[in-house]
């Protein structure tokens, strides 16, 4: 039993590492992302503001978006293998 929980902990904390690396990545696409859209809509004469307003916009939109919430899949997929895993094995 004691195996069965240290495992638990250990897959969760893994679990937690690759989601929050995933997580950082994908924000940095996004924002590198939005940079490159202000940078190709905007020639000379915009101010430091108007790019900082831009980002922050759309970064905030990022937060709410469809594409976030499905970084959970990092914690839900691994879960499920492992319950269907567990119960396959014990049926058998």
């Amino acid at each position: 039993m004691y195996g069965f929980f240290t495992g638990t902990i250990v897959g969760f904390l893994v679990l937690s590492v690759a989601y929050v690396l995933v997580s950082a990545y994908e924000r940095s696409l996004k924002r590198q992302g939005l940079e490159g859209d202000f940078d190709a809509a905007v020639t000379e004469g915009a101010d430091v503001e108007t790019r900082a307003a831009f980002i922050a916009e759309g970064m905030a939109d990022y937060e709410l978006s469809l594409k976030k919430r499905l970084l959970l899949l990092i914690y839900i997929i691994p879960m499920i293998a492992v319950a269907v895993t567990a119960y396959v094995v014990n049926l058998l």
